[in-house]
């Protein structure tokens, strides 16, 4: 049984925005274009090579200060007292001085918006006890993140020998944070702020935040070994992308780069929320406690769609006649099935069981059988 997918307001604007199905045009020898929802590679070039990250490595730092913030192991208004060590660091700072207490919404919003290599490691320093393991604790999370490519000597990003990772690496764990710890942004998209009761000014060193539409973040890096490099993320219609540029000749270049990476996202690929027509018809249980069980689509029902193949969407509900008890929920049971207006398959989507139905005992199974010999009487 096919069905037209309700998307017509979808279309209408996929419709209205004229595609570019070429591929960007990137200067930066590495680079990578991620959609965060489904993490969908959309571009890659050179994204397995390994680079330095200069200061894009905060990524990591700010994802596990947010997982310990969202676990809450770590507050924003806990009070933070930087070492010597924290206090020494050089490049981007905000000037910590030994002993100076700040919070740590403070120094988040330092690290994100001039990527104070002092409030990097002071905030490592508090989570772990010392840089060193703070990075130990870095390196362990890019591992369970599938990022191979990478090994973290710093916390900062600050050039040292073995220090690197690769494009790829950096959009894993770009979309591990605005994924999962979305009150990143609170720091990431300002633009201007400030510290110390207006003391020190900070200006974001990522220039997208004010100039390109819907940017959201994320971080930027440069030592003159790096050269200039970039994780950028933005949202626009619901889909937030993640653009990934290592080693640009230039500051405007790393820029213009993620700009084009971008563009070419927006400008091809939308994402799509696929819901039944119609509620989902409960499947009869043969030997259950209850008569049927409730038929649920999977929550993982976002397709990413180039938007030519949005036009005209159709869906195919598949659904056994019945199934034995006992049934578990989360159990799959049937699909739905995705198809762009030629027929061609765009996605197979599990239905699963919504709840469980345990087997009826022998006494319920005599009960029944009573009240039917009962009733035949």
């Amino acid at each position: 049984m096919k069905r037209t997918l309700s998307l017509l307001c979808l279309v209408c604007l996929l419709l209205s925005v004229p595609a570019r199905a070429e591929a960007p045009t990137v200067s930066a020898p590495s680079a990578l274009l991620m959609e965060k929802q489904t993490g969908t590679v959309l571009y890659a070039l050179g994204e397995h090579e390994a680079r330095e990250p200069a200061s894009v490595t905060k990524v990591m730092t700010l994802l596990l200060v947010m997982e310990a913030i969202d676990s809450g192991t770590l507050h924003y208004e806990d009070i933070v007292t930087p070492s010597a060590h924290a206090s020494s660091m050089g490049g981007s700072q905000i000037w910590l001085r030994e002993g100076e207490q700040m919070r740590v919404e403070e120094l988040l919003k330092a690290v994100c918006v001039v990527s104070g290599n002092d409030a990097a490691v002071a905030l490592g320093e508090h989570l772990a006890g010392s840089e060193d393991a703070f990075v130990e604790k870095m390196n362990r999370r890019a591992q369970e993140l599938g990022m191979k490519d990478t090994h973290f000597v710093n916390c900062t990003g600050l050039p040292a020998e073995g220090h690197v990772t690769s494009a790829y690496d950096i959009a894993l764990m770009s979309r591990e944070l605005i994924l999962h710890h979305p009150d990143i942004r609170r720091f990431t998209t300002i633009w201007t702020d400030s510290l110390r009761d207006g003391a020190s000014m900070l200006v974001n060193t990522n220039k997208l935040i004010r100039f390109y539409p819907g940017a959201t973040g994320l971080k930027t890096g440069s030592t003159d070994t790096a050269q200039y490099c970039l994780s950028a993320t933005a949202e626009r219609d619901g889909m937030e992308l993640i653009a990934v540029v290592l080693k640009g000749v230039s500051s405007d270049e790393r820029f213009a780069d993620a700009r084009a990476l971008l563009d070419y996202g927006f400008a091809n690929y939308a994402l799509v929320t696929v819901t039944p027509d119609a509620p989902l018809a409960p499947v009869p249980v043969r030997l259950g406690v209850q008569d049927a069980v409730r038929s649920v689509l999977t929550e993982e029902n976002v397709l990413l769609l180039k938007k030519g193949d949005a036009v005209a969407l159709s869906q195919t509900i598949t659904l056994p006649e019945s199934v034995d008890a006992p049934m578990a929920q989360g159990a799959r049971l049937g699909e739905l099935t995705v198809a762009d207006g030629d027929g061609n398959t765009l996605a197979v989507l599990p239905i699963l069981a919504g709840e469980d139905v345990a087997h009826v005992t022998w006494w319920q199974m005599a009960q029944r059988l009573l009240r039917c010999g009962f009733c035949a009487g």
